[in-house]
């Protein structure tokens, strides 16, 4: 029996932090599957890692990644200790300017690529095993020009906060992360179009080290969402208690 942490997104960012922090701090894995688009730079982030890694190349909004996967899990004894989901993407603009298959991409990936690797893992998933999915602060609130983005990272939120409940008598542990802006490449992509309202976000930046260390923490407590940095924790509360018809009218401004 080998025993796993698959971690999705493992090229750059928070995955790649992930990815990091697992091969520090974990003894009980055998092997760390590191999944991502960019072969090189798994290659590069393979040959610094103490434990063996098992490159996966491949787009998970292309079914036949995730097909894969499964072909690949089924092929021998594996248990998987963590299913780290952290690929995604956003595009920040005005839905009706947008480029259509991004748009659709991000449910793809966000959304679809995440919920099918879920359930193609969670058979060999067992005990005291851990999903940790990455959202976003974004998910507290819609959120203009941000729409589909805000809006497939609430479906994230939601469905891990279900799938925890219902994996519960399994000893099946399910956390959301839901950080506010972070220090990575996503921002090359979300800003392509350009923007001021992520110019203000960015006072809240923080960095992919934070966002991990403060996701394994909460994992370990069971808990079912992280929400990394005070600045958050609060912008989350805010959320909860200010309407989201005040929080949304707010934001829309800043886009005039």
């Amino acid at each position: 029996m080998k025993y796993i942490a698959i971690v999705t997104g493992a090229s750059s960012g928070i995955g790649r932090e992930f990815v990091y922090a697992i091969d520090q701090s974990m003894n009980g894995i055998d092997e760390i599957w590191i999944v991502a688009r960019r072969k090189e730079r798994l290659e590069e982030i393979s040959g610094k890692l103490k434990h063996h890694a098992r490159i996966v190349c491949g787009d998970l909004s292309n079914r036949n990644t995730v097909n894969r996967i499964s072909q690949l899990l089924n092929a021998d004894k594996y248990k998987i200790r963590f299913l780290i989901n952290a690929a995604g993407y956003g595009v920040l603009g005005d839905f009706e300017k947008g480029d259509r298959k991004e748009e659709s991409g991000m449910c793809d990936l966000n959304i679809r690529a995440l919920t099918e690797l879920t359930h193609v893992c969670l058979p060999f998933m067992g005990k005291n095993s851990r999903i940790i999915n990455l959202a976003s602060s974004a998910s507290f609130v819609p959120q203009p020009s941000f729409a589909v983005y805000a809006a497939s990272k609430s479906y994230v939120l939601s469905f891990s906060r279900a799938l925890n409940a219902e994996l519960k008598d399994r000893q099946i542990y399910v956390t959301a992360v839901c950080p506010g802006p972070v220090k990575t490449e996503f921002f090359d992509v979300a800003e392509k179009y350009g923007t001021r309202t992520l110019s203000l976000k960015k006072f809240a930046m923080t960095t992919p080290s934070v966002v991990v260390k403060e996701a394994l923490k909460d994992s370990f407590a069971k808990k079912e969402v992280s929400v990394p940095t005070t600045m958050m924790k609060l912008f989350r509360i805010m959320c909860k208690i200010v309407p989201h018809r005040i929080i949304i009218a707010m934001t829309s401004s800043l886009y005039k």
